[in-house]
């Protein structure tokens, strides 16, 4: 028995569809390999950036506090320290709210890969209504 005559062209349709997705499922997914490994070497040059700057700069910070601390201590006394202690503090929240709203900015995810699959989506659904 053969298969009525529409039936071909829609078999047809439904596998270019289907080998249509997969290319564009590749695509997606080779964009998000090469996103990822950009983003890989990218964080480990900042880290490795970070932890030399953290180190430099705690020896500054080290230095230049023992030297307020001498040139302070006649007329302040141990009260030196204590505010030293709160302006590092005042410091650390200020520092620590910018990294968090850097967070909630949505600067660590992959930005071109989540464009691209938004945009796919949105193709997809103004199709389905069609």
């Amino acid at each position: 028995m053969e298969p009525p005559a529409g039936s071909a062209g829609v078999t047809g349709s439904l596998r270019s569809v289907i080998r249509h997705a997969v290319g564009l499922f590749q695509a997606r997914l080779s964009l998000a390999l090469i996103e990822l490994a950009e983003a890989r070497d990218a964080f480990i040059t900042v880290f490795v950036l970070a932890i030399a700057a953290i180190v430099a700069g705690s020896l500054t910070l080290i230095a230049v506090s023992a030297w307020i601390i001498v040139l302070l201590w006649e007329p302040l006394g141990g009260w030196i320290i204590l505010i030293l202690a709160l302006i590092y503090a005042m410091l650390s929240v200020l520092l620590g709210r910018a990294a968090i709203r850097l967070i909630h900015e949505g600067r660590l995810g992959l930005p071109q890969t989540m464009a691209e699959l938004r945009q796919d989506r949105d193709a997809l659904m103004t199709e389905d209504v069609r």
